[in-house]
């Protein structure tokens, strides 16, 4: 069996994370707009369920003072 460290183990199956946008981009650098791009929000208020991934969580990290985070498992 092999060690697989926390981190870089899959998120359960099914496991979301909503994203919602609270702050606007206007001022901010362009690669802070296109994170938000990426997480498909378009203007304050706007929501996006995306899985639960590294990379998902890692583009959060980025705009963490732009967007509103919440977990949930889809049903």
């Amino acid at each position: 069996m092999v060690h697989t460290p926390r981190a870089l183990k899959a998120p359960a199956e099914g496991a979301t994370v909503t994203v919602t946008q609270v702050r606007s981009a206007i001022g901010a650098k362009p690669k802070t707009r296109g994170t938000l791009r990426a997480l498909g929000l378009r203007g304050i208020g706007q929501s996006n369920v995306l899985p639960d991934r590294p990379e998902i969580r890692g583009m959060i990290a980025r705009v963490p003072h732009l967007v509103a985070v919440t977990t949930g498992d889809a049903p």
